[in-house]
């Protein structure tokens, strides 16, 4: 069972994701820094995104982030940070433990 930290302080719309990715067989705690210890970490750029972009520089586990829409220029940076996959949180809201699952896979 892979280890996933959802770094992240918003606790409703995390709450959510983290019951969707318990679901799919994850085990996942819910922090506000990120846990470099964990199989991958799963990522909201929505708020502070330059800060928490810092935050997650290498060395660290495989990371799909999400951010606002409208902040499209979040992504762009979060991509040339090395992130390895940045989508916006509609996007992970329908479809997370399979981006997970790809970002986890590619990994490998």
């Amino acid at each position: 069972m892979p280890r996933v930290q959802l770094f992240t302080d918003d606790l409703l719309f995390g709450s959510r994701l983290q019951a969707d990715l318990v679901a799919a067989g994850h085990e996942v705690t819910l922090g506000p820094t990120p846990d470099r210890s964990a199989d991958a970490i799963v990522a909201d750029l929505t708020h502070d995104a330059d800060v928490r972009i810092a935050a997650l520089a290498p060395p660290r586990p495989p990371t799909l982030a999400f951010f606002s829409h409208v902040e499209a220029d979040v992504r762009a940076r979060a991509l040339a940070a090395g992130i390895e996959l940045v989508v916006p949180r509609s996007r992970i809201a329908r479809e997370g433990p399979a981006l997970l699952a790809g970002v986890l896979a590619t990994a490998r």
